[in-house]
């Protein structure tokens, strides 16, 4: 065989293995209902769930339960889903920065009973662009010594 053949299979193969590996880890879609039916029926795969957290009408926050001084890596929040559902959240690492500016998130993980367990936070934060403006931050002068 030729070094160019061998190289082109090395490289297929490669290929092949790449396109294996991440079809695996492919989570889809989906509401908390459709979460939930499927880890009644036993299927443990990570799903994507895309809501809104509870907010007053002042835009504060409902229902989190978050205390960094007791533990920084537990968060407790209430999602709605694009189809109105609330369900209970629960994150096991720190509160993403910018939570409560948030629009949406998406939040992957799984059912398990009445909670579903979250393990990465996707947050969609307001536009920076909006009416075709873009917001500029003041530079602060230097000081000088």
């Amino acid at each position: 065989m030729k070094k160019t053949h061998i190289i082109g299979l090395i490289i297929i193969a490669i290929a092949v293995a790449i396109l294996v590996s991440t079809g695996t880890e492919a989570s889809t879609y989906v509401d908390f209902s459709v979460a939930e039916n499927m880890a009644k029926t036993g299927d443990k795969d990570q799903v994507h769930v895309v809501g809104k957290l509870k907010k007053d009408a002042t835009g504060n926050i409902q229902d989190l339960v978050y205390n960094p001084t007791l533990d920084a890596n537990h968060l407790e929040f209430m999602l709605i889903d694009n189809n109105g559902r609330e369900q209970k959240v629960v994150y096991n690492a720190p509160k993403p920065q910018d939570m409560g500016r948030a629009e949406q998130m998406v939040i992957i993980g799984n059912m398990d009973g009445n909670v579903f367990k979250c393990e990465k936070i996707l947050l969609k934060c307001p536009s920076k662009y909006q009416d075709g403006k873009v917001e500029f931050k003041e530079a602060k002068p230097e000081k000088q010594s």
